[in-house]
C-alpha cells in the first residue's frame, strides 16, 4: 500500500480520494475546505494542514485543481512551490481538466528536477467518481503509465494511455466537446418531440434503441422524470455543473484555433452553454440545457 498526498476534494476528488482509501491507501487529503477534508478523514484518511504537508513523504500525488495556472502555480511557480517538497522518486497524477500547454510546461520543470509528473483527467461524472468507474485519459511515458496504473485502477474502470505528456489532455477536450454536442442536440430533440406531444420517457426509448441513441440517453437524460438517479430528476443538482463545461468548451476551442482544426459544432455548443450560463445557470447540471430551449 502507498502514501497519497491529495489535492483537490470537490464532487470529483473527494469521492477518488474516498475510493484510495477504501482499497487500504494512507491517503493524506487537503482542500481549502474543512468540510471536503472531513468527509475524507471519516472515511479513514489523514488531514493534511497544508498542501505542502499533504506531499511530504507521499510516494504519488494526485491533484484535482480548478484551472491550469492553479496547477502551475502550485507545483512550480508559487512561493512555496511544492516540487520543492517532494520526494525524488514520487510520481504526481494531475487529474485537472487543462490546457495541455500547461501541462508541457510543468512536466519539463519536474523532469528537470528528477520528478515524475503526468496528466491524467477523467471522464464520468460523479457518479462514475463514487462507484470508482471513472475513465482515465493520461498523458505519460510507458514506464509512467505502468507506475500509476494500480492508483488509477482503484479510481476508475478504464484506464487508457493516450500518448505522451499532454495527451490526456487533448483526448479529454476532444470528449467534452463532443459530449457538449450531443447533450445540446439531445436536449433539441426531446424538447421538440415534447412540444409536438409526445411523451419524453417514450421518446427517450425510441431514440435510445434506435440510430439516435447516445450517452445522454442511456444513462443522463436531461429530461426531468424520465431517469430517476440523473440530475434532471433531482433540479439540476450535483454532476457536472455548466461553469466547468463552459471552461472545458473553452479549452477545446483554444486547441481547435491553435491546430487550425474547425469545429462549428463545438463552438455552437459553447454559444447555447454561454447564452444558458449567463442566464444564471452555471451551478446546475450540464444536462439543464434543455431548460434553454423550453423557455425559447
Amino acid at each position: 500500500m502507498a502514501t497519497i498526498g491529495f489535492i483537490g476534494l470537490g464532487n470529483m476528488g473527494g469521492p477518488m480520494a474516498i475510493n484510495l482509501v477504501k482499497a487500504g491507501h494512507t491517503v493524506k487529503a487537503f482542500d481549502l475546505s474543512a468540510e471536503a477534508v472531513a468527509k475524507v478523514v471519516s472515511e479513514g484518511g489523514v488531514s493534511a494542514q497544508s498542501a505542502k504537508d499533504a506531499v511530504t513523504d507521499a510516494d504519488f500525488v494526485v491533484s484535482m485543481l480548478p484551472a491550469g495556472k492553479h496547477v502551475q502555480g502550485l507545483f512550480v511557480t508559487g512561493d512555496d512551490p511544492l516540487f520543492d517538497h517532494v520526494k525524488q522518486d514520487v510520481l504526481i497524477i494531475d487529474s485537472s481538466t487543462i490546457d495541455a500547454a500547461t501541462v508541457h510546461n510543468v512536466a519539463a520543470a519536474a523532469e528537470a528536477r528528477g520528478i515524475g509528473f503526468i496528466d491524467a483527467p477523467v471522464s464520468g461524472g460523479v457518479g462514475g467518481a463514487k462507484a470508482g468507474t471513472l475513465a482515465f485519459m493520461v498523458g505519460a511515458s510507458e514506464a509512467q503509465f505502468a507506475k500509476a496504473k494500480p492508483i488509477l485502477d482503484v479510481m476508475g474502470k478504464n484506464i487508457f494511455h493516450a500518448g505522451a505528456h499532454g495527451a490526456g489532455q487533448v483526448a479529454k477536450a476532444c470528449n467534452n466537446m463532443l459530449l457538449a454536442v450531443l447533450m445540446t442536440g439531445t436536449s433539441e430533440a426531446l424538447n421538440m418531440g415534447v412540444k409536438n406531444g409526445l411523451d419524453p420517457a417514450v421518446l427517450s426509448e425510441i431514440m435510445k434503441q434506435s440510430s439516435g441513441n447516445n450517452w445522454a440517453l442511456q444513462v443522463y437524460n436531461p429530461f426531468p422524470g424520465v431517469m430517476e438517479n440523473a440530475p434532471a430528476s433531482n433540479d439540476y443538482q450535483g454532476g457536472f455543473q455548466v461553469d466547468l463545461m463552459f471552461k472545458d468548451l473553452g479549452l477545446a476551442m483554444e486547441m481547435s484555433q491553435q491546430s487550425a482544426s474547425p469545429t462549428p459544432m463545438g463552438s455552437q455548443a459553447r454559444a447555447l452553454f454561454n447564452l444558458h450560463k449567463v442566464n444564471g445557470n452555471g451551478g446546475l447540471d450540464f444536462s439543464s440545457v434543455l431548460k434553454l430551449y423550453q423557455d425559447q
